[in-house]
C-alpha cells in the first residue's frame, strides 16, 4: 500500500450562495491553502473535514492500492488526482498524490 498525501490548493467562498441560500452558521471549514494530510487510504487524517472525506476517500483508497492514470490521463501525473469537497457554498480543492510506493 502506498501513502497518499492530500493537499488543501484552493478555497473559494460564492458569497452570493450563501446570501441566497444557507442559513447562518457559526461554523463552517477549517480548511486552509496549503495544509497536508497524509492517509494509508482507509482512514481519515486527523483534522481533515468528515464531509472532505466523503468526496477524497474513494480516490484515496484507489491511489494507496495502485490505481493510476483516472479518466484516461486526466491528471499530468498518473498517480495523482484533484478533488474537491461537496460544500457548494465554500468548495475547497484538495490534491492526492500516491508516494512512489
Amino acid at each position: 500500500m502506498r501513502e497518499v498525501t492530500i493537499t488543501v490548493l484552493k478555497k473559494v467562498r460564492h458569497d452570493d450562495l450563501i446570501a441566497l441560500y444557507e442559513n447562518p452558521i457559526e461554523h463552517a471549514c477549517d480548511m486552509q491553502e496549503g495544509m497536508r494530510f497524509v492517509t494509508d487510504g482507509y482512514s481519515r487524517p486527523e483534522g481533515l473535514c468528515e464531509s472532505a472525506w466523503g468526496s477524497i476517500a474513494p480516490f484515496a483508497m484507489a491511489l494507496a492500492s495502485g490505481a493510476e492514470n483516472f479518466y484516461d490521463g486526466w491528471m499530468k501525473n498518473p498517480r495523482s488526482a484533484l478533488i474537491s469537497c461537496n460544500d457548494g457554498f465554500r468548495p475547497v480543492s484538495f490534491l492526492l498524490e500516491a508516494d512512489d510506493g
